[in-house]
């Protein structure tokens, strides 16, 4: 990996209804015609996403969306994708029309973003035309700014505006953050199997051993065959060992009791989401009804293999070690609201690729609907036996 993952940057939103101006602005961004600019509505089709540096904030990713109020004959499905992008969010970029009465799409864009925490900024495109009356005291208290963006008049404004707003964003912890000083090793045991790239390391790892590298520790990475020979040399051990889930069982066997332990999945279930919410959830799913349905809910797409941890693994050991007859389903994003209270639990993935805004607004979700979710990690360490030994190292002061 060469490239931030664009889930740890912020992630600039334009949304807002057909023709506001949404992809020229988008394009005067980027510095470049990257989406077609045409009056005629539904050009734009899908959300798309960029990754740039926008002076003075820095790395940041930048989507275009379809306009909310589509006539076409997919506007309707493509309005739901482009709301769907409000959940992954840092900060919306509401583009209005400012020559336009406002648009109830426009009133619904400013409730959602305040019900969810984003940050808001407000452009008020074709400033070269007289603003709407209606259009005056429509901002309220909100960061607004008029711009035309093809004379590029605003824009200076407006990066400001953004770099204000990004600058209220709280950041996600580290993986490490308040697990290890300076000084101490950390042993990264990291397998080689049919499910690992070809040619580098998962995102949690290369993540972790930055992290480590940047709190100015040592680090050393083994595949869990060779852990025992290199452990075993060692005239100090580790700070702590962190593995792949899926290795528990074999890197708890090589390892001293009092070593502490714990896998990459349950750094992210801390980074990304409610470890706490995690374990209460783990413990009410081994309560479910003999018939009950599981949703295993993942976080990006990625090409299966024999082996694989979500379709394959999980399941099998649910069966083995709680019900036989328990169904389950997947799933890249929250089903619709009636679907989703049919199931009697979540299994969520380690969200690696995910922000900490989008898992918090699917975990709130699941709590509010009395669903229990747990993740890979905590059920991989609770079915081999590791818990609470693997939640220990994460539980100190």
């Amino acid at each position: 990996m060469t490239q931030t993952p664009l889930s740890e940057i912020p992630k600039i939103t334009l949304m807002g209804i057909t023709n506001a101006g949404k992809s020229s602005l988008f394009n005067r961004l980027l510095g470049k015609e990257e989406t077609i600019v045409s009056e005629q509505p539904g050009t734009t089709t899908d959300p798309v996403t960029r990754r740039i540096e926008l002076f003075p904030i820095g790395p940041v990713a930048l989507t275009d969306t379809a306009g909310l109020d589509d006539p076409t004959l997919l506007g309707e499905q493509r309005s739901q994708r482009s709301l769907k992008e409000l959940e992954q969010t840092d900060i919306l970029l509401l583009i209005v029309p400012g020559d336009k009465p406002p648009h109830p799409q426009e009133d619904l864009l400013k409730a959602e973003a305040a019900k969810r925490g984003k940050g808001l900024v407000i452009a008020l495109t074709f400033a070269d035309r007289e603003l709407h009356p209606c259009r005056r005291d429509w901002f309220g208290s909100h960061s607004h700014v008029r711009i035309n963006s093809p004379q590029n008049q605003g824009i200076d404004k407006l990066l400001k505006l953004l770099e204000k707003q990004s600058q209220l964003l709280t950041p996600e912890i580290t993986p490490l953050e308040g697990l290890v000083k300076e000084g101490d090793l950390v042993l990264l045991v990291t397998p080689i199997d049919l499910a690992a790239p070809k040619g580098r390391l998962i995102l949690p790892q290369v993540e972790t051993l930055r992290d480590a590298l940047d709190r100015d520790c040592a680090a050393l990475v083994v595949k869990e065959r060779e852990l025992a020979h290199f452990y075993n040399q060692m005239k100090t051990p580790p700070a702590l060992v962190i593995t792949d889930s899926q290795a528990f069982s074999k890197v708890a066997a090589d390892l001293p009791e009092d070593q502490p332990l714990t896998s990459f999945s349950l750094l992210f279930a801390r980074k990304k989401g409610d470890i706490e919410q995690y374990i209460q959830g783990m413990e009410k799913l081994e309560k479910i009804p003999r018939d009950g349905k599981i949703l295993v809910l993942e976080g990006c797409s990625h090409h299966k293999q024999a082996e694989d941890i979500g379709t394959v693994k999980i399941p099998r050991l649910f069966r083995q070690m709680i019900h036989s007859q328990v169904s389950f389903h997947h799933a890249r994003a929250l089903p619709e609201m009636e679907e989703l209270r049919t199931y009697h639990g979540v299994i969520h993935c380690g969200a690696c690729m995910m922000k900490r805004r989008e898992v918090s607004h699917r975990l709130a979700l699941l709590e509010k609907e009395g669903i229990p979710v747990t993740n890979y990690g905590l059920f991989l360490g609770w079915v081999n036996g590791l818990c609470p030994r693997a939640l220990l190292p994460l539980q100190r002061p």
